[in-house]
């Protein structure tokens, strides 16, 4: 490529342009519009769901070609190795301390204390679908059949919460949720298959046995390299012109959120939603400030350069619209190609740090909110399977949900209907978890670039400027 050194540099686009500034300004706009007017917040419901499904069907061919592209690009087996073993390595140990962080925070801060709930009494009507497979055998479940009501003393939304007939409908037979079920799940029925689904990891999985397919006949599969290479940049034009209407996506969730839930949820559980928000904010200002800090880069800067891909994912409550953006800017930043491709479609799947930070948070707290005493042997179980559950949802409608009723399903003295309570302010917890998780993945690019010395250290500070 020929560059013109007389060329004049282009414009910064004006503010009023900018992404981030658009996205303020639906998300302001959503959020009043649900306030002032309820109904036609929830029906601007399908602007949010348009925008994220359309992001959504580009997922599985963006994860596809840039995990092939970055294996196949790395000439030496044991590079691909060592990146995903150290790529693994980090996922492991941060998401790890993420779910001990969330531990820990709920037991400082106690915010389902006094809250004095009675599971028997919760309106599950709302939830069933998200946890009909995972209560605890003899369990109750709520329907329309005539039963004696009763209203426990909380909050005004709470009481709305509990207030329902309860009988003793029979319960299906719990599903089997272990760790030979999660490793087939990851396999696709068909190779086809895997990217018309819903399931990063089978995407994940896939690309990767096809990358390693072409690294290892890289002599004769050059021109199917090259085609894929080719077919990236339709792609991401693709995207970036999905990324116009992310404003109006951004619009249409906010508006449906406000509209659906009100903002007065957030007062009546607001404990629990400061809680959140603290403890996440902690965890990226300072354990993962102190790891930039340590490999040579400020969080805070990190986080202004990435601000058009924060506020697309906080209007939308989704880190999939922002992940081609991330992408191409973690190789502006100076890490390679082959580190971008690896880690961050992988990142999605097992570096879930606001995920993994709600879970045991919100776990403990219907804990608290129903008076059960979770002993340590039972907590560090909960820690464990959460460990697991997490990953094994990725990518599917719900997933919130699921993995925490398949998280409480092995504690049998936690309630799985528990999650009612929280259920009208999981959507206003929803944007911080997958803020956490972008910043999370951003990192660890970073740092797993650095280690395999594959960081320009000028590109980065120039980015971050």
């Amino acid at each position: 490529m020929e560059i013109d050194l007389h060329a004049k540099p282009s414009k910064p686009k004006p503010w009023y342009k900018a992404l981030y500034f658009q996205v303020i300004v639906a998300i302001v706009a959503g959020v009043l519009l649900g306030y002032f007017n309820r109904d036609w917040g929830i029906d601007m419901k399908p602007l949010g769901d348009g925008f994220i499904n359309l992001v959504k069907m580009m997922i599985a061919p963006l994860i596809f070609l840039t995990v092939s592209l970055g294996i196949a690009g790395m000439n030496d087996m044991k590079k691909v190795g060592k990146v995903a073993g150290k790529a693994l390595l980090y996922f492991i140990s941060f998401s790890t301390l993420a779910l001990i962080i969330g531990l820990v925070s709920s037991h400082l801060i106690q915010p389902g204390a006094g809250m004095n709930i009675d599971p028997k009494q919760l309106d599950t009507s709302k939830i069933d679908t998200y946890i009909s497979s995972y209560k605890h055998e003899g369990e109750t479940t709520a329907d329309s059949h005539p039963a004696e009501t009763v209203t426990v003393s909380t909050k005004d939304s709470l009481k709305r919460a509990v207030k329902t007939p309860v009988t003793t409908k029979p319960v299906e037979k719990k599903e089997e949720h272990s760790f030979s079920k999660f490793i087939l799940d990851i396999i696709p029925k068909t190779f086809l298959g895997a990217l018309t689904g819903e399931s990063i990891l089978q995407v994940l999985f896939v690309a990767i046995l096809f990358g390693l397919g072409l690294a290892f006949t890289a002599d004769k599969s050059q021109p199917v390299i090259d085609f894929l290479k080719l077919l990236t940049h339709p792609i991401f034009k693709i995207m970036a012109i999905l990324m116009k209407l992310a404003p109006l996506g951004a619009f249409g969730a906010m508006a449906f959120t406000v509209g659906n839930f009100g903002i007065q949820v957030l007062w009546d559980l607001g404990k629990l939603v400061g809680t959140f928000y603290l403890t996440s904010a902690f965890f990226v200002v300072v354990v993962l400030g102190l790891v930039g800090r340590y490999n040579g880069f400020n969080i805070l800067k990190l986080l202004r350069y990435l601000k058009d891909e924060l506020f697309l994912v906080f209007g939308t409550s989704s880190s999939e619209p922002a992940m081609p953006g991330l992408m191409t800017k973690m190789e502006n930043a100076g890490c390679s190609s082959q580190v971008v491709g690896l880690v961050v479609p992988t990142g999605y799947s097992f570096n879930l740090d606001g995920t993994n930070i709600y879970m045991t948070l919100a776990a403990l707290f219907i804990a608290q909110a129903c008076n059960v005493e979770l002993t340590w042997t039972q907590q560090i179980t909960l820690l464990l399977v959460a460990m697991l559950s997490s990953k094994g949802a990725a990518g599917v409608t719900g997933a919130g949900f699921i993995t925490l009723a398949a998280t409480l399903a092995v504690v049998p003295d936690i309630p799985v209907e528990g999650i009612a309570i929280i259920y009208g302010v999981d959507k206003f917890m929803s944007e911080c978890r997958a803020l956490t998780n972008l910043i999370g993945n951003a990192v660890a690019t970073i740092v797993v670039a650095r280690w395999e010395k594959q960081l320009d250290p000028e590109a980065l500070k120039k980015a971050l400027k």
